[in-house]
């Protein structure tokens, strides 16, 4: 069969990505533009920013994406985008991006949710095998999925508030860490160690989650220490929220492996970059003999490599998406 090129464009946040990939699976360029010295001037992700910074890049990334891959558009069998979900004005640039170069060299249009995205960087070094049980854990999303086949995914349980990587994001603001939070937390939970008793958030049999009461605790607990002028244990706090918080996810996975039967297991989203979370989900497959996989550091986060890989499934099903194609802020896992 004759090799499939697809050109990857991913708008949805503050990173601006294009990506060629061959295949499926097969990176020949990937270039990243980030955003995130600007926004942590603010201390979290401006919009009306992002977006405007997307639309003054998104050339300047095209351009440096073929001249990587030293490939022509001509050259590309099939345009793919992230349309949804994430910021509205930052997936307006590429989803706009995308349907111009769509028409003008007249190529297919792909439509990709960028939750998907999350989970297809596991094909890149790895290949999923179906069925494989899925958690994906992002700055917006907390969700676990059983992918049944290439497309057909079943959702078992999602965060009924806020998602993991929202709240680690407030609890590194409310200890006065630089944005991104997430990374910073790690860093000094490593210094620290699990002396804070907290609650063990949404401790029940479903595959929901729920981070807004430890959120409100850690709030209030950080507020009262502050009130009686009592010193926060920065990285004791950060080691103890940490291991609460992974083992609300160790937990509701292990759960599911048990109850599925299911021997395959990915992770994925910006969130799986943590390091002990990784650990902490590879003990437990371990322990179920269960096969575990999750992307290298470079596909976790927002990239367009991820979205040129979930493109590709629906191009081989002739999905294409025409000219009315528009951005969704939010838009269900399973409704792609």
């Amino acid at each position: 069969m004759k090799d499939v090129y697809i050109l990857a464009i991913e708008t949805s946040c503050d990173e601006t990505s294009m990506a060629i990939v061959k295949n499926g699976r097969e990176v020949k360029a990937l270039t990243i533009l980030t955003q995130m010295d600007t926004h942590a001037t603010y201390g979290g992700v401006v919009p009306e920013i992002a977006s405007r910074m997307h639309a003054e890049n998104i050339t300047i990334v095209l351009d440096e994406t073929l001249k990587k891959s030293q490939l022509k558009i001509d050259d590309i069998d099939a345009i793919a985008v992230t349309y949804a979900p994430g910021l509205l004005g930052s997936l307006l640039v590429g989803v706009e991006c995308a349907k111009v170069l769509a028409y003008v060299y007249n190529k297919p249009l792909i439509a990709v949710n960028h939750t998907i995205g999350h989970i297809y960087a596991n094909n890149i070094e790895n290949q999923i095998v179906y069925p494989s049980l899925a958690l994906i854990v992002s700055g917006g999303h907390t969700d676990l999925v059983i992918l049944k086949s290439e497309r057909e995914i079943q959702l078992l349980g999602s965060t009924i508030d806020d998602s993991i990587g929202e709240v680690f994001d407030k609890v590194a603001r409310l200890l006065k860490m630089k944005y991104p939070g997430g990374p910073n937390i790690e860093k000094k939970a490593l210094l620290g160690k699990s002396s804070y008793k907290l609650p063990k958030p949404m401790n029940n049999d479903s595959y929901n989650f729920s981070y807004s009461g430890l959120k409100s605790y850690i709030t209030n607990l950080i507020h009262n220490e502050q009130q009686k002028n009592h010193q926060i244990n920065v990285e004791d706090l950060s080691a103890s929220f940490q291991e609460v918080a992974v083992d609300e996810l160790t937990r509701k996975v292990r759960l599911a492996l048990k109850n599925t039967n299911i021997k395959n297991m990915v992770l994925a989203g910006g969130v799986s970059a943590n390091k002990y979370l990784r650990n902490e989900i590879a003990k437990v497959c371990e322990e179920l003999k269960v096969n575990f996989h999750v992307p290298n550091i470079l596909y976790c986060t927002d990239n367009a490599a991820m979205i040129g890989c979930a493109a590709y499934p629906l191009y081989k099903a002739q999905i294409f998406a025409d000219f009315n194609l528009n951005a969704k802020s939010n838009e269900s896992i399973i409704r792609n």
